[in-house]
């Protein structure tokens, strides 16, 4: 058999991501869909920076770290995310048909917990 080239190695996922993007985007137009995008990728991104920082803690319990406080996470300039905010969570649930919801609901309870984020989240 031939070995595949990179290239054509990776054209399937592209397609299968673009083919999922335009089935989450369905009507929506581009400019609004891109705050989705970017909402999502945020989201993404301080669920990251608290996972890491939240195993860091959990290693830390003996030491009398509360991976759960959130004054651990301002300390650490992190921002604190709530159980049913973080990805690993939603990741968990993006089958279901209340995934939109469930992403709004997210953004709102990380609203909540970091006020310097009121009114900023799409």
């Amino acid at each position: 058999m031939a070995k595949q080239t990179k290239t054509e190695q990776e054209e399937p996922l592209e397609k299968k991501l673009w083919k999922t993007a335009d089935k989450l985007r369905k009507n929506m137009d581009a400019a609004e869909y891109k705050h989705v995008v970017l909402g999502l990728i945020f989201l993404k991104y301080i669920s990251d920076a608290h996972e890491k920082l939240y195993q860091k803690l959990v290693e830390q319990k003996s030491e009398g770290a509360d991976p759960e406080d959130k004054n651990e996470y301002t300390a650490e300039k992190v921002f604190y995310v709530p159980p049913s905010a973080r990805w690993k969570w939603i990741q968990g649930r993006a089958t279901l048909p209340t995934n939109g919801k469930d992403v709004d609901d997210a953004m709102d309870a990380i609203e909540k917990d970091n006020p310097s984020l009121r009114g900023v989240l799409p």
